[in-house]
Parts: C-alpha cells; sequence; structure tokens
C-alpha cells in the first residue's frame, strides 16, 4: 500500500503527527493508498519553509522561474500514461478522458504562465510635464493554493502556476480525496530545479490543513476552487486578516437553446456539456431550456443518445462515463433524483446505482439522467447536484428563457444555442454568468478570465487576471 507524502522545503515526509488518512479507489471502492492528516503543525513547517525560499525565487527572475516551470511541465509531459492511470484510479474518470485532457491541461497550465510572466505588461503614464507615474507589480509573498477533488491535477496547476511564475512561494492543498496526481507531481519538483521550500504541498483535511491555511498570518493570499458553503467559511477567516481572495465556486449552469439552432451539433456537444467526466465539472450544464417548438424533438433524440452511453471500467477506451468520486459523493447524488420524483419530476433515463461485474462491484457508478416536469423554482433545479444529472425545461419566448436562467443563485457559467447573431450578443450581455458559450461548449482560452458571478465566486483567474491577482501594484510618481 503506498504511502503519499507531503512536500516540505524540498523534502517528501509523513506527517509530523504520524496520522493517515485512506485513499479509495472509486471504480472498485477499496483502499488504494494512505494519505497525511496532517495538521496546522505541518502548515507551520511548509509556511517556514517558503518564507526562507521567498527571497531566493524572486532573485532568480521572470526567466529563471519561467525556466524551472516550463521544465516541470517537460517532465509531466513525459510521464504523461502514468500522471492519466493515476487520474483514474484517483477520481474514477475513464483514462482516456485523463490522457486527452485532464494531464494536457495541466501542462498547459505551466507552459501559458511560464512564458506569459515573460510578456507581463507594466503600465505607465505620463502627466504632461509635471510626473510620470508607473506600476510596479511586485510578488505577494507566500500564497495558499486549495484545489478541489474533480479536476485534480489539472486545477491544482492552475492555481500554483501563476502564483510560482510570478514569483510567489505556494502552501497548496489537494484535495484529501483526489491526492495522487499532486503527489506524483511532488516527486518531480527537484528534477525539475525547483528550489527547496518554493512550493509546499500539505496533504489532509480541509478542517485540518484548509483552515491552517486560510487562518495563517504569514499567508497573504488564498486561491480556492470547490464548494459555495466552504468558499463562505474561508471568507468568514481570510476577509477580516485583508487577504486577497480568489474564490471560483459552484454552479448550476444553464443551456439555452432556440428553435433555430444548428440541432445536430447542438445534440451532439449538450450530451457531452450534460455528463463529461460523470457530470463533475462546474461548467457541466445541468439545466437544458429548450423552446417549445423544438422541446420533444430535442427530448425524445437527447434521451436516445443518453441511453446510448457507456457506464463502465475506466480503463475500458469504450466507456464514457466512469465511477463518481466517492461513496457519499454517490449517495447525494442519487438523492436528488429522489427529491426530483418527490417534486413531480419525471426521470426519463438514468437515475439509479449501476453494477458492474467483477472487481468493479463495489465502484460507484451512475447512470446518466434525464429529468423533466419540474419548475425552475424546486430544489432540484437550485441547488448544485454535481453529478450526471440535468433537467429539461421547454419555454416559449427569449425573456422566459432568460429569467428562467437567471433564476438561480448561482452564475459562473451558461451555453446559448442560436443562429440569431443578433439574440446571441443580446443574450450574452443579460446571462448572469461569468462565462457565455455561444454555439459551443468548454472552448478554452487561457487568456481569458474566469470565474463566476453570485455565489458562484469572488475574483478572476486565467491569462493576465491571475497574475494580477498574485501581485501587489504599486505605483510609483516620479516628478520631472
Amino acid at each position: 500500500m503506498e504511502r503519499i507524502l507531503n512536500l516540505i522545503d524540498g523534502r517528501l515526509q509523513p506527517p509530523a503527527g504520524d496520522a493517515w488518512l485512506d485513499v479509495h479507489a472509486p471504480a472498485t471502492g477499496t483502499v488504494h493508498a494512505h494519505l497525511p492528516d496532517s495538521d496546522a503543525a505541518d502548515v507551520q513547517a511548509a509556511v517556514d519553509a517558503a518564507m526562507h525560499a521567498f527571497p531566493g525565487w524572486v532573485a532568480l527572475g521572470r526567466e529563471g522561474r519561467s525556466r524551472v516551470i516550463l521544465r516541470l511541465a517537460e517532465l509531466i509531459e513525459r510521464d504523461l500514461e502514468r500522471f492519466a492511470e493515476a487520474e483514474s484510479l484517483d477520481n474514477g474518470k475513464p483514462v482516456h478522458l485523463a490522457r486527452e485532457v485532464d494531464i494536457p491541461r495541466a501542462v498547459a497550465n505551466f507552459r501559458f504562465f511560464a512564458t506569459a510572466i515573460l510578456h507581463f505588461a507594466s503600465e505607465a503614464h505620463l502627466m504632461d510635464d509635471i510626473a510620470v507615474n508607473y506600476t510596479d507589480r511586485q510578488p505577494i509573498g507566500v500564497v495558499g493554493c486549495i484545489s478541489p477533488w474533480n479536476l485534480p491535477l489539472y486545477l491544482f496547476t492552475w492555481k500554483i502556476a501563476p502564483a510560482l511564475a510570478a514569483g510567489n512561494t505556494v502552501v497548496a492543498k489537494p484535495s484529501e480525496v483526489t491526492p495522487y496526481t499532486a503527489y506524483l507531481m511532488s516527486r518531480l519538483c527537484e528534477e525539475a530545479g525547483m528550489p527547496p521550500g518554493v512550493l509546499n504541498i500539505v496533504h489532509g483535511t480541509g478542517p485540518r490543513v484548509g483552515a491552517a491555511i486560510t487562518a495563517h498570518p504569514d499567508i497573504h493570499a488564498i486561491s480556492f476552487t470547490g464548494g459555495t458553503r466552504t468558499g463562505q467559511e474561508i471568507a468568514r477567516t481570510a476577509a477580516p486578516m485583508f487577504k486577497k481572495l480568489s474564490l471560483e465556486l459552484g454552479g448550476k449552469n444553464p443551456v439555452l437553446i432556440f428553435d433555430d439552432c444548428d440541432f445536430e451539433a447542438m445534440l451532439r456537444t449538450t450530451v457531452r456539456s450534460s455528463f463529461r467526466n460523470q457530470g463533475q465539472i462546474c461548467l457541466c450544464g445541468s439545466r437544458i431550456l429548450i423552446q417549445r417548438g423544438i422541446y420533444d424533438r430535442f427530448r425524445d433524440a437527447f434521451v436516445e443518445r443518453v441511453k446510448a452511453l457507456k457506464v463502465g471500467d475506466p480503463k475500458d477506451p469504450a466507456s464514457d462515463l466512469g465511477a463518481v468520486v466517492s461513496e457519499p459523493h454517490m449517495e447525494k447524488v442519487l438523492s436528488y433524483v429522489d427529491l426530483a420524483r418527490e417534486e413531480g419530476g419525471t426521470v426519463l433515463c438514468g437515475g439509479e446505482r449501476v453494477r458492474l461485474d467483477g472487481e468493479l462491484a463495489d465502484g460507484w457508478f451512475i447512470s446518466p439522467t434525464v429529468i423533466e416536469g419540474l419548475g425552475p423554482a424546486c430544489r432540484t433545479n437550485q441547488e448544485e447536484i454535481f453529478g450526471p444529472v440535468v433537467t429539461l425545461m421547454p419555454f416559449d419566448t427569449e425573456e422566459e428563457a432568460l429569467a428562467m436562467a437567471n433564476s438561480t443563485p448561482y452564475g459562473l457559467a451558461s451555453v446559448l444555442w442560436t443562429q440569431d447573431v443578433k439574440r446571441a450578443h443580446r443574450l450574452a450581455r443579460q446571462l448572469q454568468a461569468g462565462i457565455v458559450w455561444v454555439n459551443c461548449w468548454m472552448v478554452r482560452d487561457l487568456r481569458t478570465p474566469f470565474g463566476g458571478m453570485k455565489s458562484s465566486g469572488v475574483g478572476r483567474e486565467g491569462g493576465f487576471e491571475a497574475l494580477r491577482f498574485f501581485t501587489e501594484a504599486k505605483n510609483v510618481c516620479v516628478r520631472l
């Protein structure tokens, strides 16, 4: 049984308290590794190391930091197959999905920010013949990065890459549910030339490690992706300490389908946007709103496509869906299907645990689920389920579709299907979401700002927005 270790001050080490947690493989329900149950003592050691390493990391300069980060990207890419298999083992997703998306995107995150920092420009403002002002952006110091379980290495690198590129040192916590690929990456840091203490990875639970990172007085910024409730707790602690906060939280994303859409392209993409990664992507469309004139056609075609999806062994290239991440999460998702029935909904397909054979018999698999007959105000359409469950709702007018789309507390992403260019621009401005995809889904340019409105978060990540977050802006005024 493999033991995952913390990375602190350049050394892989067990937790100070010698306490351990089990790490489960979702496809089998069995324990595949043991994880440090770290606490505030481990976080303190990581902060001490990060503070000590900070001056040297800054002194290395942009080009020096860029070379180290690019080397780490090369090493992950070299070991891509190992990382993909580990991500599937830990998370339950199909290996082919991790191979095609998760690990290449983690590599891309490092490469993007390692090069973006070389082009991160300052601003200058000339006041006629009086003075010149320029903006000096300096790294914050020690920052905390806390990432979720759904896209483990993908979102872990999305945070630490800009933080490191900007010159900060990092104390990071991956999810305790899916820690394996962060650990594999930590084993590559020395080979990449990462100086000790620059990147510290402390494994453990939110209440013990995440809370200690959030409350530590020498950690001056927190970047967190996860549930809205946890984000609220982080804000309660960090805001009175005047820490910089970037919170990417939950979503209940609408898909608006108008009758003038490219039906085949829409159908193919909507199946993917509903059930990719078992529906465990914060950007998945979970509320599908269809103009009434094509509602029956869409429902019948969509259900037929969903029924054809294969729930199976994550190692099988033919599997469309693997296992959800944990048994408690499986039970939560299925409880929402029961709630939908209580609220008057009709389950058109799915809605049950899938039992596979052999070593997968105890795995946490759920059939992709489609529900109709529910109003926009019911709990099933208001609360984040974060699983392979979508609802269908008809609408008549553009105004009705917009009201339904904006009716939840969330505002992370939305998808709009129409060939009317004026409608597309008009609705894109009115949709309360940080991202609006028109006639596509998950087309991501790393230069663009990423984040949500309302209960979906605070701040923006991605591109120069992330580098701005991980630096402090100082105005320097020189009289002429």
